[in-house]
């Protein structure tokens, strides 16, 4: 992804001289917005970007000159208020009430007016500049009015593609397509697009990434003599149509492999570690404000609104929850009122971490959280809800999401993951532990601590109070480090950290023993440089032909 500022305007000349890109095969594309040409976004942009927000300013104005409103718009049903309250009412210096005294209403109207106008202007301007188009390359976006920006996100880099539908653009019929980087701060978005564009071009959008088109030939260029007057009449019309089709139209979804009662979901999250401490929390300061000081129980007011406001935040963004195979990648949807749909193509997943608290133990509930590049900043608060990608499911259901993200790991393999990697003890099982004489380093999991090397993934587990098990693909891993410190040493034991991209899923394991941490080095170096030979996961199309 390159970002960059270009000039205000383009002269005839330079238009000239610049490079055109090459337009998409058109036989990989359905959307008329993937013909390689410029396009604008739909018309509503403006509206779901800044004007939501000019109508909340001005319905904050109104409710606090709400009593002046009345009293100059509707006099019959304001108050009667004696003569010297009502002269310093008029006289109190306040800028409403110079224009009611000196009988400038025309002139505030015409003020008004004249703000308005710019406002519309300006957001008609910042559609009207802000244009994109999908080459055979690239996915480019261009904004700004005086200070020009242009995003462009390499076909061959993209990790996923996200439809984020907030609830007022659903209403509308929008949706915002993310197109997700392999960088930080990466994406390139497209807000706003009609929801059946939104699909249709992220179909194309995967399509061309799947690296289909360098295995077939390319169509004709397409249609020429297409006038600007006539691409902008073409984005107002699907604009307008969008409006009076009202709320999304509907699409194929496949179905879901797996199924989340809502009141598991509520249970879940009730349960949760969190909820517990809590608990506890407020149990000590209650206890502590009878016998001393009760002013503390006030002060904790604020943090259980904040902690019963996330909790109920995220059931919400839970809910709807899908999980389905597709040819270019698993689609994940999720989300009440803003939906989410994010299709992660293969190849684009890092780590995976199957995890268990010993709160749902007795449930028999697990959740699968993932490492892959998400294109957002450090400081984006979003980014955890991309990494989750089951909240919570029996083991059945953590089988089926993980045959869904690791396609490439053999049948014979998932009896080993799901009943050693998942649920083993460390007894007799095929997993190298933590050796006996260093039992104390890992006093309660010191028999389930360990690791086991396959042809395609690395497992790595760990935890009894709190289970988990990283699945490292081997075609992702970028490197394997041991450590070891004086009593490391001393105990003949070493620690292991495999190097993946930033995420949740913690990919090390400490306490294994010296000679078989030296002995999975090696392995796993070799195994990585094979298992990247011939990967093509990246190009998946490809790999399917």
């Amino acid at each position: 992804m390159t970002d960059f500022s270009l000039p205000p305007a383009e002269s005839p000349a330079e238009a000239t001289a610049a490079p055109t890109a090459a337009p998409p095969p058109q036989d990989l594309v359905r959307s008329p917005l993937s013909d390689g040409e410029w396009h604008r976004l739909h018309p509503l942009t403006p509206l779901l970007r800044g004007g939501l927000f000019l109508v909340v300013v001005i319905g904050i104005i109104v409710a606090n000159l709400r009593d002046r409103l009345i009293f100059l718009f509707l006099p019959m049903f304001a108050p009667d208020l004696p003569a010297e309250e009502l002269e310093e009412f008029e006289s109190s210096g306040d800028p409403i009430d110079f224009i009611i005294a000196n009988n400038l209403y025309l002139v505030a109207g015409g003020v008004v007016l004249l703000v308005l106008v710019a406002l519309v202007v300006i957001f008609y301007l910042s559609w009207r500049f802000h244009t994109f188009r999908i080459t055979g390359d690239d996915v480019e976006v261009r904004s700004g009015i005086l200070f020009r920006t242009q995003r462009r996100a390499p076909l061959d880099r993209v990790q996923g593609v996200n439809l984020t539908r907030p609830m007022i653009a659903r209403l509308l019929g929008m949706a915002k397509l993310e197109v997700v980087g392999a960088g930080t701060d990466a994406n390139v978005k497209l807000e706003y697009l009609s929801t059946a564009n939104a699909e249709a071009v992220r179909a194309d959008i995967l399509r061309l990434a799947s690296g289909r088109r360098l295995a077939e030939t390319h169509a004709g260029a397409p249609a020429a003599g297409r006038t600007r007057m006539g691409a902008l009449t073409d984005t107002v019309s699907r604009g307008i149509t969008g409006m009076i089709e009202g709320d999304e139209a509907p699409v194929a979804i496949p179905e879901s492999v797996v199924h989340i009662p809502v009141i598991r979901l509520i249970v879940s999250h009730v349960i949760s570690p969190a909820t517990i401490g809590l608990v506890v929390g407020l149990v000590a300061i209650a206890a502590g404000s009878i016998t001393s000081t009760p002013w503390l129980l006030f002060g904790m007011i604020p943090a259980v609104i904040g902690f019963v406001a996330y909790w109920i935040r995220s059931i919400v963004r839970s809910l709807r929850y899908s999980i389905a195979p597709t040819p270019d990648g698993v689609r994940i949807t999720f989300g009440l009122l803003t939906t989410i749909t994010e299709i992660v193509p293969p190849g684009r997943v890092h780590a995976v971490e199957v995890s268990q608290s010993i709160l749902w133990r007795p449930f028999g509930w697990w959740s699968v959280r993932i490492n892959r590049l998400t294109g957002r900043s450090l400081s984006d608060s979003n980014t955890d809800q991309f990494t989750t990608v089951l909240p919570v499911g029996t083991l059945a259901d953590v089988e089926r999401v993980l045959r869904l993200l690791l396609p490439g790991v053999p049948d014979a393999e998932w009896p080993l993951i799901a009943g050693e990697g998942v649920l083993g003890s460390g007894k007799g099982d095929s997993f190298t532990d933590t050796p006996r004489r260093a039992w104390f380093l890992r006093p309660f999991s010191w028999r389930r601590n360990g690791f086991r090397l396959t042809s395609d993934v690395l497992l790595l587990r760990r935890g009894v109070v709190w289970r988990k098990l990283a699945i490292l693909p081997l075609a992702r891993l970028q490197s394997l480090a041991l450590h070891q410190g004086p009593v490391d040493r001393a105990l003949g034991v070493a620690s292991a950290r495999a190097h993946t991209v930033a995420g949740p899923v913690y990919s090390a394991l400490s306490a294994i023993d010296r000679t078989s941490a030296l002995g999975l080095f090696e392995d796993v170096a070799a195994g990585a440089v094979r298992a990247a030979s011939v990967d093509r996961s990246h190009r998946w199309a490809q790999e399917q032909a």
